[in-house]
């Protein structure tokens, strides 16, 4: 059986990668677990292991500096398509990240990229709306302490 494929498509820049270099650590039908290295060079960060969550609209990523400590946890808003027969996962980056940091802060991300997709059709009113609604149901699971069910899974497969 040919090996599965991951892309990351993004809305701004438009671009669809294949992300060849990341390593597959669990498929299951909701929890696709990768450990990966920055594309890029990067002074901040060197490599991350993922939890992607279809079902959730979610991917949760636990990020290591080239010291191999933790910097933060970053999620991600996404929608998830599959193309079975070109055997190819495709993960729609819908904008909104939240950063949680070590000392308990967090960060809600490119909000102003939404408005812009939205206003340029990069992405339907469906889409930001599901965006939007999501990025709610993590906030009440970040501030109802609940977010560690969500990083079990990284944490298992490290």
């Amino acid at each position: 059986m040919e090996e599965l494929r991951l892309y990351r498509k993004r809305f701004i820049p438009q671009e669809l990668l294949h992300l060849k270099d990341d390593i597959i650590l669990v498929m299951e039908p909701d929890l696709i677990i990768t450990k990966w290295k920055t594309i890029h060079p990067r002074h901040d960060i060197a490599r991350g292991i993922s939890a992607y969550y279809p079902s959730k609209g979610l991917k949760v990523s636990k990020l290591y500096d080239a010291q191999d400590r933790v910097v933060y946890w970053y999620c991600d808003i996404i929608q998830v398509k599959t193309e079975p027969d070109k055997n190819a996962v495709i993960i729609e980056d819908l904008l909104i990240d939240v950063v949680l940091y070590e000392d308990g802060n967090i960060r809600i991300l490119d909000l102003d990229e939404l408005a812009v997709a939205l206003e340029q059709k990069l992405i339907t009113q469906d889409e930001a709306t599901y965006a939007l609604r999501t990025v709610n149901s993590l906030l009440h699971l970040i501030y109802g302490g609940q977010f560690h069910a969500l990083q079990e899974a990284v944490n298992r497969a490290e």
